[in-house]
């Protein structure tokens, strides 16, 4: 009886030099389920077992970035101890139990004004978008772009969307966006391209805390509709 199926790899990282005292650690460049995990699990390991002189790790959606003290560890000894920790890694051994999380959120109206028109383009009725975007458990891809605005993903093919064609100058913090087959969360006022399909009280922004953050890359969440 054949064996289970090897876990897909990716190719070796590509080590990017990013002025004097930052390294870039790029697993793909676009967007994929397993590049992000990779980049996830990446970030964990670095964190678990960090490298002398590096003072912050942070994984973004494809990559990690290194931030190191260049008094105590110079570039090339960094790079050569990325690849050792890197050499073999599986995004499934490396990384930490997710947590799970449940988003309560007001859908449509006021609070998601693009809500009908999302769910007009994909051939939906509102309810059944918020259904189906609903049913699915997401996982959180990373946190940029703006204090604790999250990327959480991956929707099915039959719920990808292009953002829209005007940008939007400004939503409120809490606002749910949806686009490319993810949502997103903002907890900053913003301006945004992504379709607004909600709004949730969730704060994931907390400038006096540590972390700030309170979602974590990796982290499952689903949405859950409000009456």
């Amino acid at each position: 009886m054949a064996g289970p199926a090897p876990l897909p790899m990716l190719p070796p990282p590509t080590l990017l030099p990013l002025g004097d005292a930052a390294l870039l650690i790029r697993f793909a460049t676009s967007l994929t389920d397993l590049a992000n995990r990779t980049a996830i699990g990446c970030a964990q390991a670095l964190a678990r077992d960090p490298v002398p002189g590096v003072v912050e790790v942070v994984p973004n959606l494809v990559s990690v970035l290194l931030r190191y003290d260049p008094r105590i560890v110079a570039l090339n000894t960094l790079m050569g101890e990325v690849r050792l920790r890197l050499f073999g890694l599986s995004f499934d051994a490396a990384a930490s139990p997710a947590a799970a999380w449940t988003i309560p959120t007001r859908f449509g109206g006021g609070a998601g004004p693009d809500l009908e028109e999302v769910a007009a383009a994909l051939g939906l009725t509102a309810e059944a978008f918020v259904a189906a975007h609903n049913g699915t458990t997401l996982r959180v891809l990373a946190t940029g772009f703006a204090p604790g605005f999250v990327y959480c993903g991956f929707h099915s093919e039959a719920l990808v969307l292009p953002r829209r064609n005007v940008v939007r100058r400004s939503v409120p913090r809490g606002s749910v966006l949806f686009a490319a087959g993810q949502t997103a969360i903002t907890a900053t006022e913003i301006p945004t391209g992504w379709h607004v399909i909600g709004h949730t009280d969730f704060a994931n922004f907390d400038m006096a805390a540590l972390p700030p953050t309170t979602l974590a890359p990796g982290d499952q969440l689903i949405f859950e509709a409000l009456a």
